[in-house]
């Protein structure tokens, strides 16, 4: 394909992120193998993640309207979704040296489909998260418990990765999503600490670095006070 073509069909309107982001890094031979094959199955595939994230997300909204008949409070502060930006999944499957292809997406990438639970105290994220596990028709794959195990940056929060069926038309369909839960004050942390640390195309120096170890440990000692303080007020009104 002609240079002047590849960047014609990059502003041409209606097409996907995936397929503009491919256009402009693939080699001709490998865009043009790609668009015959692919195109209209990963179309497909980023529809069946938007199903499966979407039955993810009522999951937990089902949970949070019985939650807030049964108690005075809701542990579900609020939920968010995200779909994996195309960008973000090239750049993840050339860096781990994948093909290009669905089936190498599908099983090579997990968090495509994300769901993040945000809760007041760390106590509510494990109570939440079993009541989560405990429906049938989840299966856990995997579980990283960066409560237990910080990341040397300070980040703290539970991350499951999670199978779940999509019912469509004529079939069933097992897809992965990823469910994060954090506290509202380490969601907080995370969501300053990447604008700070991915905004510019710079490297920070380790001051910067240990200056933003130091807000997560004040942000989990915060949770902790917090989560002590809540305990002593539900012993008071003989919680």
């Amino acid at each position: 394909m002609p240079e002047e073509n590849r960047q014609y069909l990059v502003r041409l309107g209606g097409m996907s992120r995936m397929e503009q982001a491919l256009i402009t890094q693939l080699s001709q031979g490998e865009l043009q193998e790609w668009v015959m094959k692919y195109a209209a199955l990963y179309q497909e595939m980023m529809a069946y993640y938007r199903c499966a994230m979407m039955a993810v997300e009522t999951k937990f909204n089902v949970l949070n309207e019985e939650l807030s008949l049964r108690y005075d409070r809701n542990p579900i502060e609020s939920v968010k979704t995200r779909l994996k930006a195309p960008e973000s999944i090239i750049d993840k499957m050339t860096r781990r040296g994948f093909p290009l292809t669905v089936e190498s997406i599908e099983k090579n990438i997990h968090d495509i489909a994300g769901v993040r639970v945000i809760c007041a105290f760390p106590s509510d994220i494990y109570k939440l998260a079993e009541m989560f596990l405990r429906q049938d028709d989840i299966h856990l794959l995997e579980r990283k418990d960066y409560f237990e195990h910080p990341k040397p940056n300070g980040y703290r929060s539970l991350h499951l990765v999670v199978e779940t069926p999509i019912f469509l038309h004529d079939s069933k369909r097992m897809m992965k999503v990823e469910v994060q839960f954090r506290t509202i004050s380490m969601d907080w942390w995370a969501s300053l600490e990447h604008k700070i640390r991915y905004k510019k195309d710079l490297v920070l120096s380790e001051a910067i670095d240990q200056e933003l170890l130091n807000c997560a440990e004040v942000s989990a000692e915060l949770d902790r006070r917090m989560e002590r303080l809540h305990q002593s007020v539900a012993k008071l009104n003989g919680g």
